[in-house]
């Protein structure tokens, strides 16, 4: 067996696992037609069967947006559910100060989707099943209880890298694969363009970092993917929680 078959095997058992242990019915994730909820919808599918829920969650996105989602759901035979948030940010955004700063309010697209999937998922008795990779957490590129909100993160140990060789495995659709990853917040939009840096170039640092072999790595480029990772911890915790020195009777 190949490795991204033994690995997608793997993920596959613990997502089984995972609804089994919350008594839960089965997964609901979002479906943006990128690579990485292509992927989790293919592991869902093959964990769960038919008790899995993609849903397409467009906000003022672009109409190749939802394309890519539908061929992903065709391949795997998903159930979908279609729901416009766009006039619902509508109505968020017109009660808003003016002036609003713009990323603040590209901010609000992933946290409507949030919120509409954990009420998919109460619904059903589902989990929400999340799909940020593990370049994507490590960096803090995802909005904070926006797609960043979650039960669990299928493919949160894993970087890009191996996401794509699990997306060859399962079958997602090569127009899919060859997409350049974009989060959907603006026209143009891409993760690498965003970002400043290329997941390959997140991925060598990380991984740099983690055997302590930093010298391989070009000083600026080192210190540019550090800095992410130290302004971005915040996102990756549990809310801190006051302590007092003396608990009140």
């Amino acid at each position: 067996m190949s490795e991204p078959g033994r690995l997608a095997d793997e993920i596959v058992a613990w997502l089984r696992a995972y609804a089994e242990g919350a008594r839960a019915r089965g997964y609901v994730l979002g479906l943006s037609g990128g690579i990485d909820s292509a992927v989790v919808a293919g592991l869902c599918r093959r964990a769960m069967g038919s008790q899995v829920l993609a849903a397409i969650l467009p906000c003022h996105s672009l109409p190749e947006d939802m394309d890519f989602g539908r061929q992903v759901a065709e391949a795997f035979d998903l159930e979908t559910i279609t729901i416009d948030l766009s006039p619902t940010y509508d109505a968020l955004v017109a009660a808003l100060p003016p002036d609003f700063p713009p990323l603040a309010l590209a901010n609000i697209k992933p946290r409507l989707r949030m919120a509409t999937l954990y009420a998919l998922a109460q619904g059903r008795g589902y989990l929400v099943a999340g799909t940020g990779n593990k370049s994507e957490i490590m960096v803090g590129y995802f909005t904070k209880w926006g797609d960043g909100g979650a039960d669990l993160e299928p493919l949160g140990a894993l970087y890009k890298s191996q996401v794509r060789a699990l997306a060859r495995e399962l079958g997602v659709p090569q127009s899919v694969i060859d997409r350049a990853p974009t989060a959907g917040l603006w026209r143009g939009q891409t993760d690498e363009g965003e970002m400043g840096v290329t997941y390959d170039q997140i991925e060598a640092v990380l991984r740099a970092m983690e055997s302590d072999k930093t010298e391989c790595v070009l000083p600026d480029l080192l210190k540019r993917v550090q800095g992410m990772v130290a302004a971005t911890a915040h996102k990756r915790a549990m809310p801190p929680v006051f302590q007092p020195k003396e608990i009140p009777a």
